[in-house]
């Protein structure tokens, strides 16, 4: 009997630490790909909206809150599938971040792009040159399109051709509005013709599109608010009843039936709120 017991202990020790062993090598390949993406996130995307930070530090900013975060809300909720989904989001959160920081910066230069054309086009008209057109242009505009022209200011400096220097400045800005501007320089500078009035041209058009793309805005903002609302509201009352009645809402969170209708759920909202904002989102 004494023998039985010791060789049940026995497996049931090996049994736990191959489990531990597990663990740890999953949480080691998770940290592991979480680092590369944070060091290729912040030598490429961050770089190229001049944004220089740090990448061992934003790692270790990143794995402390993957530990703590998730621990305060297993403290707080008791519950591990709350305590996973926090988990998935500290990981998801640095793509999340980059991705915004991206679509506000690309937007802060369709918005400047007009102004900035009108600028150069100016000083053209006054009989400066291209280059001091634009230089004049940066000395005068806030970042971030000031720092984009600075760069295609500085790579001409060094030696690099004028169409390299726009090819790799429409490489780091994947806007539409920037290529039709870069193509109409290229066309001009290859083909002759008058790059101020062309410039006016695309200034204008530009000034268009943004004033039709704001009336589309507004037109929408009820249906994009009626999608955020009809997404959260399930998630708000399923909280609320979580409170008032915990007896009867306990299934739902502490039984792995109960975690896959939460999961069912949550892709159904996803979908349902993806097809709203494909819905509302109107491309000009």
């Amino acid at each position: 009997m004494s023998g039985s017991l010791t060789l049940v202990v026995g497996v049931i020790a090996i049994a736990a630490l191959v489990m531990v062993w597990t663990v740890f090598q999953l949480v080691g390949n998770v940290l592991a790909r979480q680092r590369a993406t944070i060091q290729e996130q912040a030598g490429t995307s961050l770089k190229d909206m001049f944004i220089f930070v740090d990448p061992a530090k934003m790692f270790r900013l990143n794995a402390i809150a993957l530990f703590v975060v998730p621990t305060l809300v297993w403290f707080v909720t008791r519950n591990l599938l709350f305590a996973a989904a926090a988990a998935v989001v500290i990981i998801l959160l640095p793509r999340f971040a980059v991705g915004f920081l991206q679509k506000k910066r690309l937007r802060q230069l369709e918005l400047q792009l007009p102004d900035a054309l009108l600028m150069v086009a100016g000083s053209m008209r006054a009989g400066a040159a291209l280059t001091v057109a634009l230089e004049s242009m940066v000395s005068e505009s806030r970042p971030p399109i000031s720092q984009e022209f600075e760069l295609l200011l500085r790579e001409q400096r060094v030696g690099v051709d004028f169409d390299t220097a726009l090819r790799n400045m429409e490489k780091r800005i994947p806007l539409q509005d920037f290529t039709m501007v870069i193509s109409g320089m290229r066309i001009s500078r290859e083909v002759g013709g008058n790059l101020a009035d062309i410039l006016e041209s695309l200034a204008d058009t530009l000034r268009r599109k943004h004033t039709m793309e704001g009336k589309i805005d507004s037109l929408t903002a009820q249906g994009r608010m009626q999608g955020i609302v009809m997404t959260c509201l399930p998630i708000f009352l399923i909280f609320v009843l979580r409170f008032m009645e915990p007896e009867a809402m306990a299934p739902l969170f502490d039984t792995l039936l109960g975690w896959g209708v939460l999961a069912v759920v949550g892709v159904m909202e996803a979908i349902g709120y993806v097809f709203i904002r494909k819905i509302v989102n109107i491309d000009v």
